[in-house]
């Protein structure tokens, strides 16, 4: 069985052909960055536009890199939420007619629970149950994850995600938009400790988060700083990136210890940071435990990741073929 998965809850746009036997045919993704850089953040209403543009030529692409005709298409997966409404419509329609028009079932997944799901994409894959910690620009979670759609929430965050606080941090520092990959790779000739943020919730004897104090630190430090040269940039970076990574990583131990569990799967556009992934492992290894990640090219949006949670739902029985669809800008994991 082919799958067409279709990402444009946000600023990316990303198509991908998944086989059920084969694995991934192709995938094609564009990302709006540079057109959202002088901004500073994501404008809703060109994300919009620019996933119109994008979307029939990064299908049309992905067909012929996988060799496959449309009409070979067994299902078309989109992604319905959460996100952008405008984004959101862009993707959901275009799939909903393209079903609709070929007589294929459509398949609405959760934004998120296909990056949940991205790790299944590699190999070893994971198996079930296991703890998924869902790290991104606007999710930080800890999740139970005992099947397809057997979904329990651990914790999550109380205010920003962990992804907010490095765009936020990136900021401060000058480093422009979009800022995790800029402060990660600062922090790297940064001086250990000669910053010590605060590990927010870090004592808090449960499983949820909270990144806006930290916010708060990075912003008393530069302040402080005055007139910042690059080695004191770097060195509040360091700082910042070692508190974020110190609690991810001892929640996620955590939530193991509390499930009795042994398998750690991380995914979301900052599952592929080095200092999370190389701190990760170690952990994990001191534990006892297993970890997985998706491969690096599928830890931001992609259409590969939809494709696959649109595979599982589909034969859990859930498609429909109806001009008549809608989606959620607001949606909980496991919610209805």
């Amino acid at each position: 069985m082919i799958v067409l998965g279709l990402e444009t809850s946000c600023d990316e746009t990303g198509v991908a052909l998944l086989d059920s036997e084969r694995g991934v045919l192709a995938h094609a993704l564009h990302s709006q960055v540079d057109m959202h850089r002088d901004f500073g953040g994501v404008v809703p209403e060109l994300a919009s536009r620019d996933h119109i543009r994008r979307l029939l030529p990064l299908v049309r692409r992905t067909l012929t890199e996988a060799g496959v005709a449309l009409p070979q298409v067994d299902a078309i997966a989109v992604t319905a939420g959460p996100g952008l409404v405008g984004a959101l419509l862009v993707g959901a329609s275009f799939g909903h007619a393209l079903g609709f028009a070929l007589g294929r079932p459509v398949i609405d997944v959760h934004h998120m629970e296909g990056h949940l799901l991205s790790p299944l994409l590699a190999q070893p894959k994971p198996t079930f149950p296991f703890v998924a910690l869902l790290v991104s620009g606007g999710h930080t979670q800890l999740m139970r994850v005992d099947g397809f759609g057997a979904y329990r929430l651990l914790g999550e965050t109380q205010d920003d995600a962990a992804g907010e606080a490095f765009d936020k941090t990136a900021q401060l520092l000058g480093l422009g938009y979009p800022g995790g990959p800029a402060v990660s790779r600062l922090a790297e000739f940064g001086v250990p400790d000669a910053f010590a943020f605060p590990r927010p919730m870090l004592h808090s004897r449960d499983l949820h988060f909270s990144f806006s104090g930290l916010k708060t630190a990075v912003l008393t430090a530069v302040r402080n700083a005055g007139n910042l040269c690059e080695q004191v940039r770097a060195d509040i970076a360091r700082g910042f990136v070692d508190a974020v990574v110190d609690v991810l990583v001892r929640k996620s131990l955590a939530a193991l210890d509390q499930t009795g569990l042994r398998r750690l799967v991380v995914a979301g556009g900052v599952g592929a940071n080095d200092q999370l992934r190389q701190a990760l492992k170690q952990a994990a290894a001191q534990a006892g435990a297993e970890l997985f990640f998706p491969p690096l090219a599928l830890c931001t949006d992609n259409g590969a990741m939809i494709a696959m949670a649109g595979l599982a739902r589909l034969q859990a029985g859930a498609a429909e073929q109806s001009l008549a669809f809608g989606v959620r800008p607001r949606w909980p994991l496991g919610g209805s």
